[in-house]
């Protein structure tokens, strides 16, 4: 089950997140995502919206392994910044939503 939060900003969400122990940077390892989706579990979700540049716009997962490793990825929603991890989590989120 994933839970939306609102932070004031995208780094806020990042601290909490990583208080809370999702410590690992799925960014930099977006191919074992792309390759093995159903070995991740979006438990928390952030949808930062920027008040003036739709360029700050931004979601922060909270990703949690098969094998137990929590996470975050962060994915902008700019034409340039959408990649094969950012559509996977994303049919990810949606998928759950069916549950």
């Amino acid at each position: 089950m994933s839970h939306m939060y609102h932070y004031a900003t995208v780094s806020k969400a990042l601290d909490d997140l990583n208080e809370n122990g999702y410590t690992y940077d799925f960014n930099l390892h977006t191919d074992d995502i792309i390759k093995n989706p159903h070995h991740y579990e979006i438990e928390h979700i952030y949808r930062y919206e920027g008040d003036s540049n739709p360029d700050d716009e931004a979601t922060v997962y909270g990703i949690k392994s098969s094998s137990g490793k929590k996470g975050v990825f962060v994915a902008g929603f700019s034409a340039n910044s959408e990649n094969d991890a950012a559509r996977i989590l994303n049919e990810i989120t949606i998928k759950g939503r069916n549950k």
